[in-house]
């Protein structure tokens, strides 16, 4: 199982940077670079190129809406060119708040022009004819009566590094995750629960996965959870409280948080329902103290060797193919740590 981890931004670029590479060496093999409304993710993951040798750089995640298709493609060949092969493209629908209200666009169709975007980006990075794409969403060049009327079919310049490029896709609803499992190269569940994750997701993995082209490698689900390699280290499971309450409780609309549903459907309907209340009601700490232990315990890797290596043998036997972690410490030279003692620990199973 590869271990991959999200880039923070708490000491900016720089210093986020340098923890990375201190992370490869330990033996990170993807680090996700996010965005969100933050500085630019494209920035970053080309001074990682930069800085590093063998990690894979992914965008973890860039949103559909605020780049057309064909940029999104010549940035990941960009990329991909600069880190000698080791891009990876990680897309989302990302979600209203952020896209009508920090980039002033419509929030529309996101499945369509999910798999829309997939199919301009493999198209432009074949590079096999000029890009003449006829979608719901996209259609390229752009039809004359929209226009000047002076488009013309292009094709990019510059031959990729790879003639296909993997592509994640962080998705949660039903058909979303459907359409991922048929398109996708990698997939980036949310509140991802080995235990719980078949009756969350099972049916629409099967039914994509029928879809799928038998010539493209199977999925790689990245999933796994907060980590600290010790003893007496059960009391920093708590430290995702306020992260869960936040998604759980306060993400989205009341009656559209996605992250609200998939808890219910492990079971938590109740503690879901009061999480979400008492968010939204302005009492943050209540609704982090409503957080079940038996789901932090589910899904977290902290504790002692023998226990966090039960949740990666329960990871992997419930389909996970490579770790998606955050490294937990004060320090810089913590978080490393508990990297390393990962990797030793993946080493026995």
């Amino acid at each position: 199982m590869k271990i991959s981890t999200l880039m923070s931004y708490a000491h900016g670029f720089g210093g986020a940077s340098q923890e990375i590479v201190e992370l490869e060496k330990a033996g990170l093999d993807v680090v996700w670079v996010p965005e969100a409304y933050s500085f630019d993710a494209v920035s970053a993951m080309g001074y990682l190129a930069a800085k590093t040798e063998r990690i894979t750089i992914a965008s973890g995640i860039l949103n559909i809406y605020s780049r057309t298709p064909s940029l999104l493609a010549m940035t990941a060949a960009g990329l991909d060119e600069l880190s000698n092969g080791r891009f990876m493209l990680g897309l989302g629908a990302s979600g209203p708040q952020v896209v009508e209200g920090f980039h002033g666009v419509p929030y529309d169709a996101p499945m369509t022009r999910i798999r829309e975007i997939v199919e301009i980006c493999r198209n432009v990075w074949l590079r096999e004819d000029k890009l003449n794409y006829a979608g719901k969403k996209y259609q390229i060049p752009l039809p004359k009566d929209q226009g000047t009327g002076l488009g013309i079919p292009l094709k990019i310049i510059n031959h990729p590094y790879r003639e296909e490029i993997p592509i994640a896709l962080a998705t949660l609803g039903e058909k979303s995750v459907e359409m991922t499992a048929e398109m996708a190269d990698a997939w980036l569940p949310a509140f991802f629960m080995a235990e719980g994750a078949d009756a969350v997701w099972g049916d629409a993995l099967r039914a994509g996965q029928k879809k799928r082209d038998p010539g493209r490698p199977p999925l790689d689900i990245y999933a796994g959870g907060a980590v600290a390699i010790g003893n007496n280290l059960e009391s920093y499971r708590d430290m995702s409280r306020s992260g869960i309450a936040l998604y759980v409780g306060g993400m989205g609309a009341k009656e559209k948080n996605f992250y609200n549903q998939v808890f219910r459907k492990y079971g938590y309907e109740a503690e879901a329902e009061a999480i979400q209340e008492l968010y939204l009601s302005g009492r943050k700490s209540e609704a982090e103290a409503a957080i079940p232990q038996s789901y932090l315990d589910a899904t977290s890797l902290v504790g002692s060797p023998g226990f966090v290596k039960d949740r990666l043998v329960a990871l992997k036997e419930h389909g996970v193919t490579s770790l998606n972690v955050s490294f937990l410490g004060t320090t810089s030279h913590e978080r490393v740590a508990h990297c390393d003692a990962l990797k030793n620990l993946l080493a026995t199973i």
